[in-house]
């Protein structure tokens, strides 16, 4: 838990960094940093939602998969 946690604070860091480094607003840097890493997170599960359809589909035809 302890390395999710800190991973999760050098992405929010880099976030906020990248952005405010590009237009010089905190707001803005502080905004997308909160924002982006929860668009990230749902996106995450359609994709792991995704590849589980893959999985039960190759597995129900045989296939292996890589």
């Amino acid at each position: 838990m302890i390395k999710t946690l800190s991973f999760a604070l050098v992405h929010v860091t880099v976030a906020f960094s990248v952005v405010y480094a590009m237009t010089g607003s905190m707001l803005t840097g502080g905004l997308v940093a909160l924002v982006e890493p929860a668009c990230n997170t749902v996106a995450y599960h359609f994709h792991e939602k995704v590849w589980e359809f893959i999985r039960r589909r190759r597995n129900a035809s045989g296939l292996a998969y890589a």
